[in-house]
């Protein structure tokens, strides 16, 4: 629903915070922190073409053996910069990192970790396309006792997650954000510097017409999901069929356009990329709880995604998410894939 009040993202936060007496704030201070990092964050993106962070930053690869862009390695820098001193957090984890980002010895440890991906779509940073920031929260669970935090803290389920959110740098720039009632969009305002609250309580439509899915991994497909592509692409009036391909290629940018339009957002496994290929703690666990949260569905193609107990922090997992009418049909065809999977599995 839009909202027809003036509310800041702090406000609401605190106004949140006010609904849980055993709320100690610094939650609240974890989540103003890392706003802090989005607002530097979404001024360079903006001022990219003036300044000189496009391009690859020397050379170097991130933990995928990815070639790493100057813009990833400043959003990267400037998280870290804005969480390491909050006392909130006992770790920390990033796409772009190798492992775990400790907190400084001589920085109050807290409850929380947070995992991020800093900058999701750097493909499109030159093509001034959408690009965002994703990130997920959750409690420790390893003794809150100011010790630093572990793997442990790091590696837990989805479904364990606090709050989990993005940022949108587009045409505006946008937060997208729950902490598990419900997910609510706030909108920048440059002239005032703050995000204001522009929806609340988004929720997904129970089917849509729209389908996102990279049309260029197609030699891959598993026959599943071939078939289920050559089934949203026939004609049937009835159902709304044919449905239309949007796809940019920022995982965050179309799960927002899903979120709002519905319809269906596929990465799934493929023979090249059998066990996924977006990251499963950075991009897949936060994405699915919005999904989740504004009524959807996500999953792996065997079951509910958030429910994956992660062995490692950079794993990759494959997701199809979206109206929960559209997954639901999905399914019924990548059960198909799941045995081919298997088999190939078996074979070698």
């Amino acid at each position: 629903m839009p909202s027809n009040q003036l509310i800041t993202i702090e406000r609401h936060i605190a106004d949140q915070e006010h609904m849980h007496s055993e709320a100690s704030g610094k939650f609240s201070r974890l989540l103003r922190d890392l706003m802090l990092a989005v607002r530097v964050i979404q001024r360079e993106v903006r001022r990219a073409g003036l300044s000189d962070i496009f391009g690859m930053a020397g050379g170097k690869e991130n933990i995928h053996g990815e070639m790493v862009k100057k813009l990833d390695v400043l959003s990267n820098d400037t998280i870290i910069r804005a969480m390491r001193y909050g006392g909130h957090l006992c770790a920390m984890a990033s796409e772009e990192s190798f492992g775990l980002i400790p907190i400084p010895d001589d920085a109050e440890k807290g409850s929380y970790v947070l995992l991020f991906d800093p900058l999701d779509g750097s493909s499109n940073i030159e093509v001034n396309a959408p690009i965002g920031t994703i990130f997920s929260v959750l409690h420790r669970v390893t003794p809150d006792n100011g010790s630093e935090g572990t793997m442990r803290d790091l590696l837990q389920p989805g479904y364990r997650q606090v709050a989990a959110g993005y940022a949108l740098y587009g045409s505006s720039t946008v937060l997208v954000y729950t902490s598990g009632d419900g997910v609510d969009v706030f909108t920048y305002d440059h002239t005032l510097g703050e995000f204001l609250l522009s929806a609340r309580g988004l929720r997904i439509p129970k089917r849509g017409r729209y389908y996102s899915i990279n049309e260029g991994n197609a030699v891959n497909w598993y026959p599943g999901t071939r078939r289920y592509m050559e089934h949203l692409k026939s004609n049937d009036k009835a159902s709304g069929r044919p449905y239309s391909l949007r796809y940019i290629g920022t995982a965050v940018a179309d799960i927002h356009r899903t979120l709002l339009h519905g319809g269906i957002f596929l990465y799934p496994s493929d023979r090249k990329s059998p066990n996924g290929k977006l990251r499963l703690m950075y991009e897949v666990n936060p994405l699915a709880m919005l999904i989740e949260q504004a009524g959807g569905t996500a999953t792996d193609g065997r079951g509910r995604v958030l429910d994956v107990v992660p062995t490692d922090v950079h794993q990759r997992a494959p997701i199809i998410c979206g109206s929960s009418d559209d997954v639901a049909e999905a399914m019924k065809f990548l059960a198909e894939d799941i045995e081919a999977i298997e088999a190939e599995r078996i074979a070698k």
